[in-house]
């Protein structure tokens, strides 16, 4: 052990103010008041506006001013995570979407209508394809990723084409309207700059006039 020192402190160093310490991280109290949903909506952030590769557990913790150790409370690893962004994605953008209408009985051809102008509900719409998009660019290199993509377009297509059967339309013939449906709104999400408010008003009354004839 180091001697103790004898000298006196002079009335200078008495009332000197002790040295601040360094800025700490959050307390584990703060810490633990993250949830996983914080990770994940995080995460989907910087799918939307960097890329996948930005997506990593050092970068997600510097932005949220916690360590890396607090993000294993909540997942086993970086895929883990990918993997909860992926289901909640797939749930708030399918399932529940789907399960609400059914629960508010809408009739088919008002549905129908209703999707055709769904890309351009505002904010909301443009966030929903902002995030879709970065889904998609994502599951073009990654098997993961796409394998979830493909159980929602397949959900969604076959939630449609029930649709279409309900209003009359034969089974082949009703998958391949609920397959126009879906590219008609994946195409105005992609390209929503092009034309005028007249322009998309004609088109989406034109898909709709075009999906519903021939009952």
């Amino acid at each position: 052990m180091p001697e103790r020192s004898t000298s006196k402190r002079t009335s200078t160093e008495e009332s000197a103010p002790l040295a601040k310490a360094p800025k700490a991280r959050k307390p584990a109290a703060e810490r633990a008041q993250l949830t996983p949903e914080d990770w994940v909506r995080a995460a989907a952030e910087l799918l939307v506006h960097r890329s996948i590769d930005a997506v990593r557990v050092d970068v997600i913790a510097k932005i949220m001013n916690v360590t890396r150790g607090s993000f294993y409370w909540h997942f086993k690893d970086r895929e883990d995570l990918l993997h909860r962004v992926l289901l909640g994605w797939q749930n708030e953008q399918t399932e529940q979407i789907i399960a609400r209408y059914r629960k508010q009985g809408i009739q088919a051809e008002t549905l129908i209508r209703e999707l055709v102008e769904l890309p351009f509900h505002g904010r909301a719409a443009v966030k929903g394809a902002s995030v879709e998009l970065a889904i998609r660019a994502w599951a073009r290199r990654d098997d993961m990723a796409r394998q979830v993509v493909d159980a929602v377009d397949a959900k969604r297509l076959a939630y449609l084409k029930e649709c279409f059967v309900e209003l009359g339309f034969a089974a082949t013939d009703a998958k391949s309207r609920a397959f126009l449906l879906y590219c008609y709104m994946q195409s105005e999400s992609l390209f929503r700059n092009q034309g005028t408010a007249q322009d998309k008003q004609q088109r989406q009354k034109f898909v709709g006039d075009t999906l519903l004839a021939g009952r």
